[in-house]
């Protein structure tokens, strides 16, 4: 048997609801994100869609502007 390890331990998967909550859009608008690829990356398991944390924080990162941190 292979050990596979398991990710969603340190790099939890999100419902598309949290992170509609946590980044203050609704759930349109982080469908037409997907849709048109300019949303955080996510994951299809099934008809499911999840985001891992890592990717919405990157996705987070790349949308500073302005300032030092940019």
């Amino acid at each position: 048997m292979h050990d596979i390890p398991d990710i969603t331990q340190t790099d939890p998967l999100l419902r598309q609801e949290a992170v509609a909550e946590y980044i203050d859009v609704s759930m349109a608008t982080l469908e037409k994100w997907r849709k048109t690829g300019r949303g955080p990356a996510h994951i299809r398991v099934g008809r499911l869609v999840r985001y891992r944390q890592s990717d919405l924080d990157r996705w987070l990162r790349q949308q500073t502007v302005g300032g030092e941190a940019a």
